[in-house]
């Protein structure tokens, strides 16, 4: 890489609000907020809305749309075309 050209990329902290995960990775990403991690360091908090442990689909709590319901109602306004 050449320098002087790159962000830097140390490790922050991602913190999900409605989900209570928090997870140390690194990244490019900045905060003016910190957190006291389990390792004792400080490092910066960066909140996300959703995560995998909020997610729907990850949870199980994801709904089905009738999708046979619209195939219908789509058949019936514009019929068989073929």
């Amino acid at each position: 890489m050449q320098p002087g050209i790159h962000p830097a990329y140390r490790p922050v902290v991602f913190r999900d609000k409605v989900g209570g995960l928090a997870f140390l990775t690194r990244s490019t990403a900045t905060s003016d907020r910190t957190v006291e991690w389990e390792d004792g360091n400080t490092y910066p908090v960066i909140d996300v809305e959703i995560s995998s442990a909020s997610h729907p689909f990850y949870t199980g709590q994801s709904r089905v749309l009738d999708t046979a319901g619209r195939v219908e109602q789509f058949r019936r306004r514009y019929g068989d075309r073929h």
